[in-house]
């Protein structure tokens, strides 16, 4: 046995023989398919490399403090910016309702009484006939004229889509109308031809039936626009408030980290942003309470008493308006009452004459001092007085007594035309008054708000400035 000595070495393994292709493979034309290409790394957006951006500073107290200063510069501006907006838009409905719409009220209710007044002079007129004194012919006049002039000046201040344009144009065509038809009855009465009743009951139907409706339906929209100019000038500006609430608490929380942070009691920037923020919401608040309530006051003790007042005096005048024409028709208009059979016009001024009393009734309680009270307290004597004279009238006429009747409505002394004039008089007087007690009280209402939006702009850049400077004054130290 042959002993092979051990030399250390590792044995020598077999050699692998390396691996031959396969005929397959080697006669296959067909590359082998490449792997797909990696898919494009998607870009951020700039949003998002903006969030990092801002993560990445807030972990910083310098880009944690302009953060912070940023925040409450955007803070001061947006208070200032939401301030100036509300109270412009207050501001303009106040001065709305001292120069736009409660004028327009006004003169549509003067429209109505000048046209009713009109047809009240014209029937008097015609009951004078050939007797028709000159005061009497000036009074109808002026009254047209009037009716015309405040439908000229209604039409140049309405918006040519507002719904009183339409209702204005058609006053201006039934105007002429009612006029050609109380002349032909003039002229008829003067020559002694009974048609000339028929001419005037026929003005007196487009007075009562078309005119006076579509004066009424003036008076009504510009009371609703009144009352919208109300109602944007009133509200309190609860955003602004807020706003400004939430400015100061921002503010207040910053001053006192940086108290806690570095001991100074005072940052001069920050304060004097406090301090802008704090007078804006102190005017904000104390001018709108301020204008709030002379507004307030100006409805309640003026536009109420204003809308009482004309109602009042337009009673009055309907209500004369149908006493003379109970002497023009003599019976020829009836109406059915229950089981009686009444003179139409006669009807009428009884519903005309309750609604006067009622409405003197609530004038004298809606009145707040002694100079608007005593006229409505006089005015409603005259109305007492004014009913005895009309059922003396009345009774006269219906016995038969027609000339005797004539004299006591439209007599030189002692007649029923006395009380009326007295009583249309004396509320003119009041509708004076009121008038100046709503002027006084919307233009302080108004005055409150003036300088508001400017100033609440000025403060909140002078604001917005201030916490920007404070907040580099603290950035100063970490350069």
């Amino acid at each position: 046995m042959t002993h092979t000595p051990n030399t250390g070495a590792p044995p020598t393994l077999p050699a692998i023989p390396p691996q031959q292709p396969s005929p397959t493979a080697l006669g296959s034309t067909t590359p082998a398919p490449a792997s797909p290409p990696a898919p494009p790394t998607p870009r951020r957006t700039a949003f998002a490399e903006g969030v990092d951006q801002l993560r990445h500073a807030a972990t910083t107290e310098p880009g944690r403090l302009r953060i912070i200063g940023a925040v409450l510069a955007a803070l001061v501006v947006a208070f200032g910016a939401v301030t100036a907006w509300q109270m412009t838009g207050r501001a303009a409905a106040a001065d709305a309702v001292l120069t736009s719409s409660q004028p327009l009220t006004s003169d549509a209710a003067d429209i109505y009484r000048s046209l009713a007044d009109a047809n009240t002079a014209a029937s008097s007129g015609f009951l004078a006939g050939g007797q028709e004194s000159a005061a009497t012919r000036d009074r109808y006049e002026r009254d047209i004229a009037t009716a015309a002039a405040k439908l000229v000046n209604a039409a140049a201040n309405a918006a040519p889509d507002s719904p009183s344009t339409e209702t204005i144009t058609e006053l201006n065509r039934l105007l002429p109308e009612y006029k050609g038809l109380v002349e032909r009855a003039r002229t008829y009465n003067r020559q002694g031809y009974p048609v000339g009743g028929a001419y005037l009951r026929y003005a007196n139907e487009k007075m009562q039936q078309e005119m006076l409706p579509a004066a009424q339906d003036l008076y009504t929209k510009e009371n609703e626009r009144l009352r919208a100019d109300y109602a944007d000038a009133t509200p309190y500006p609860w955003i602004a408030i807020a706003l400004g609430l939430a400015t100061l608490a921002a503010l207040a929380w910053m001053q006192r980290r940086t108290y806690l942070r570095t001991n100074r009691v005072l940052n001069h920037g920050l304060v004097t942003a406090t301090t802008a923020t704090t007078i804006v919401l102190l005017w904000l608040t104390a001018g709108h309470t301020l204008a709030r309530s002379h507004l307030d006051d100006s409805y309640d003790h003026g536009v109420r008493s204003l809308a009482v007042l004309h109602d009042a005096r337009i009673a009055s005048l309907k209500a004369r308006g149908n006493e003379n024409l109970t002497l023009v028709a003599r019976g020829a208009e009836t109406v059915k009452a229950g089981d009686k059979t009444l003179d139409a016009y006669d009807h009428d001024f009884t519903r005309d004459i309750d609604t006067l009393a009622k409405g003197l009734a609530h004038a004298q309680r809606l009145a707040d001092d002694d100079t608007g009270e005593k006229p409505v307290t006089a005015a409603v004597g005259n109305m007492t007085e004014w009913k005895k004279r009309h059922a003396a009238a009345r009774e006269q006429d219906e016995n038969g007594n027609y000339q005797q009747a004539l004299d006591m409505v439209i007599g030189a002394k002692g007649a029923t035309g006395e009380c009326f004039d007295a009583v249309d008089k004396n509320l003119a007087t009041a509708l004076k008054h009121e008038e100046a007690e709503f002027a006084t009280a919307a233009g302080d209402g108004r005055d409150a708000l003036t300088g508001l939006p400017t100033g609440a702009a000025v403060l909140a850049v002078l604001g917005a400035t201030g916490a920007v400077l404070g907040i580099g004054r603290r950035l100063s130290e970490y350069r």
